[in-house]
């Protein structure tokens, strides 16, 4: 089944794609009749820069929805997608019409980190009403005034960075680094796990930052200060590609340190001259292409069947099968039922404990966000094809770092001008 690029679109049994007429006037009565269709909504990018993401995200749900037969709890699960373009305005259109206009009872989604934040900031205006996210990893999303509507199965940001700073200046002695990132929420949350550990392991950090959709990137590239031992590329999508593309061009031979979007097949799957650069980096998050662990073997192999694959599945792919096997599995134990404002559901939904598809234990924290592993990976040519493989894990990483939340939260929020590079006292 393709994606389209059509604003509105629903799933009705197993692989039929229909487009759905606004069904609300019919399930406006708050005690859901059990024979009614479970309503699921979905935002995703599928449009702008992570807009091969946003596919491959859907990709993944998917597959999981047709494993269900599209029915659990004899519900029959009616699947509506919405497309955004990485801009939290849109996605909270997107996010609005879905409650408002589809009366869809769940949201599963955004992909980019100022969206989980502004459908985070709408999801605690509802009642009755549980949205999901999908793969966006800003930290503020849960870890400030957290909603209690919202639940994140994913782990953020800066967790997928823990262990990368330490391993940069300690394993590979680079005492000084350039961090090339977005000037947005979810390379904040990046660029603040990277640089609160290698800032207090002895290291500097220059920082340069541009917006979202940047693709000249000539004067920032110029920017580079020569004692940088090392760059940290936090961009993603075609952001990353334009920037990997210009440096080679121009000649950049720094060891490139990834961040967690980087180390994707999204990024690995183009072709041009970055590819030279890329083969070796280094980097960190909840996954890899290879991972020794039989649930990962498992998702990959029927990952692998589905139209348009990747070789391996991406970062958002690994993320929107995270937090929907979180709904399926509450939805199954409910049997379906989704009264009483969804409370029990919401209830059950906070307690799962599960195993993602890389084979990582997974759990909530009291904020709703999510308690797992995370991967040090490195790049390598296997059949001529780059894919990343995980050499460490780290094994339980909270959203805090293994900090005490009150020590955590008074480093004040991930911004381009709180980095979190703090020396150590």
């Amino acid at each position: 089944m393709s994606i389209r690029l059509s604003r509105r679109y629903a799933l009705k049994g197993a692989g039929a794609l229909a487009v759905t007429a606004a069904a609300g006037a019919s399930l406006k009565s708050p005690a859901i009749a059990q024979n009614a269709p479970i309503r699921i909504g979905s935002v995703a990018t599928l449009e702008g820069p992570f807009a091969t993401g946003g596919q491959d995200g859907y990709r993944a749900m998917e597959m999981l929805f047709q494993a269900e037969n599209m029915t659990i709890g004899g519900r029959r699960i009616e699947w509506i997608r919405e497309s955004s373009n990485a801009q939290a305005d849109v996605a909270l259109a997107r996010a609005r019409k879905l409650i408002e206009q589809d009366n869809v009872d769940i949201i599963i989604g955004p992909l980019s980190g100022a969206e989980g934040i502004a459908m985070k900031d709408y999801s605690a205006t509802l009642t009755g009403k549980t949205i999901v996210n999908g793969s966006s990893g800003a930290a503020d999303t849960t870890l400030r005034n957290p909603s209690r509507n919202f639940f994140r199965f994913n782990t953020d940001g800066t967790q997928w960075m823990a262990g990368l700073g330490n391993y940069v200046r300690r394993t590979l002695n680079v005492s000084e680094v350039t961090v090339v990132a977005g000037d947005y929420a979810f390379p904040y949350a990046q660029v603040f796990g990277f640089s609160l550990e290698f800032c207090r392991a002895g290291g500097r950090a220059n920082y340069l930052w541009s917006p979202l959709g940047t693709t000249d990137f000539a004067s920032q590239i110029a920017q580079i200060p020569r004692s940088s031992g090392a760059l940290v590329v936090v961009h993603g999508g075609t952001d990353g590609l334009a920037f990997m593309t210009q440096y080679a061009q121009a000649g950049g031979n720094l060891p490139i340190i990834g961040g967690s979007i980087m180390a994707d097949q999204t990024m690995l799957s183009a072709r041009g001259p970055h590819r030279r650069l890329m083969v070796g980096m280094v980097a960190a998050g909840p996954m890899a292409d290879v991972i020794d662990d039989p649930n990962w073997t498992d998702f990959v192999a029927r990952y692998r069947r589905m139209p348009g694959a990747f070789p391996s599945p991406s970062i958002h792919a690994v993320n929107f099968a995270t937090n929907t096997m979180a709904v399926i599995r509450a939805l199954k134990e409910v049997n379906g039922d989704l009264s009483g404002n969804q409370a029990n559901f919401q209830r059950v939904l906070a307690a799962q404990k599960f195993k993602a598809p890389t084979g990582a234990d997974v759990s909530l924290d009291h904020n709703r966000q999510a308690i797992s592993d995370i991967f040090l990976t490195r790049i390598e040519e296997r059949n001529n094809q780059p894919m990343t493989v995980a050499f460490q894990r780290a094994t339980q990483i909270n959203q805090t770092l293994g900090t005490p939340e009150a020590a955590f939260l008074a480093l004040g929020a991930p911004s381009r001008t709180n980095t979190g590079c703090i020396a150590a006292s």
